[in-house]
């Protein structure tokens, strides 16, 4: 039989999920290689005694980071709320760093990566993590090159990932690496996903996050943007709407907004379309003239681009519990 141990760091306020999903796609190895193969999962606190997630659940550690552990061949760091209460412990970050030149595989799930971060381990690294901690991580640690859209990224032994969910794609990547792509496609199809998820984080997170200063003459481009998607705008006719030359419109948009004008166009297209593929069953023609695209052909092609997935398949994930419903 072939056994591969794997370490869990847990910690005050961790995301639960991050490590009960993979812990049963793992789990399923062994059954369906019939005892053939098997992970070893060794649970780690940062404290002793039962470690509560940020649910309230709680879990009971194998062993903590003060007592002898057997050798893990991979480490796995959970995202959760209390991930930013250990980065200035110096004894879980240098434990983490010190499993991160023993293990095989170090890796880290949703905004587990800040953990690596203190330890040092994503300097010139390319990683990934939650779309609303993208900003963060960028700030906190500039030597790392992260790539926001991304669900997954393996850079040498460093893995890490997007959201919560992220972590069961991660277990997927470990059970294909180890046991062949076969075992990995039939746990996927046991616990019911996707063996590859297609498109990137962005297909969840807003496009438009950034709004001007109510009072600022680019809130008020922004607003009349939104009004007139369907019309036919350029920076030409976006300057001149407020009397004001192209290049010192594109300064004013970009100190404010940190985009350029017809990028904020393009991304208030998408997420208009994205709301109509969600909340109606409009056609795609009819959604594409209301967002200011030429054709339902444009739609397509600027989803695939933009979101890696396209308009018929956003909506079969999107979509409203009641408009399926209507639809059916």
């Amino acid at each position: 039989m072939r056994k591969i141990t794997i370490g869990m760091l847990v910690f005050p306020r961790f995301q639960l999920l991050d490590i009960a999903g993979p812990s049963d796609a793992f789990g399923e190895v062994k059954v369906l290689s019939r005892g053939e193969c098997e992970y070893e999962l060794f649970i780690v606190g940062t404290t002793r005694g039962p470690v509560q997630s940020s649910s309230g659940l709680t879990v009971m550690p194998d062993r903590t980071i003060f007592d002898p552990c057997p050798h893990f061949d991979t480490l796995i760091i959970p995202g959760g709320l209390g991930v930013f209460n250990i980065l200035e412990d110096t004894t879980i970050v240098d434990w983490i760093a010190k499993q991160g030149e023993e293990c095989r595989r170090v890796s880290a799930i949703c905004n587990g990566v800040f953990a690596l971060g203190a330890a040092g381990m994503i300097n010139g690294r390319t990683v990934t993590t939650h779309w609303m901690d993208v900003p963060r991580l960028g700030s906190m640690f500039k030597r790392a090159s992260i790539e926001p859209d991304r669900i997954f990224v393996k850079d040498g032994h460093i893995y890490t990932t997007a959201g919560v969910t992220a972590g069961i794609d991660l277990s997927l990547v470990f059970i294909e690496e180890d046991f062949g792509k076969k075992m990995a496609l039939d746990v996927a199809k046991y616990l019911v996903v996707y063996l590859r998820r297609t498109g990137g984080q962005s297909q969840f997170s807003p496009l438009l996050e950034i709004q001007a200063s109510g009072d600022s003459v680019v809130a008020t481009l922004q607003d009349y943007v939104m009004a007139n998607l369907e019309a036919r705008h350029s920076l030409e006719s976006l300057a001149e709407r407020l009397d004001m030359s192209p290049r010192n419109l594109t300064r004013v948009f970009k100190r404010e907004c940190g985009m350029s004008p017809m990028s904020y166009v393009n991304d208030a297209r998408i997420d208009v379309a994205r709301r109509y593929l969600e909340s109606t069953d409009l056609s795609y023609r009819e959604i594409a003239q209301r967002c200011g695209m030429e054709s339902a052909d444009a739609l397509r092609r600027i989803f695939v681009r933009r979101l890696n997935i396209t308009p018929q398949e956003y909506r079969q994930r999107f979509r409203s519990a009641d408009q399926a419903v209507q639809a059916a």
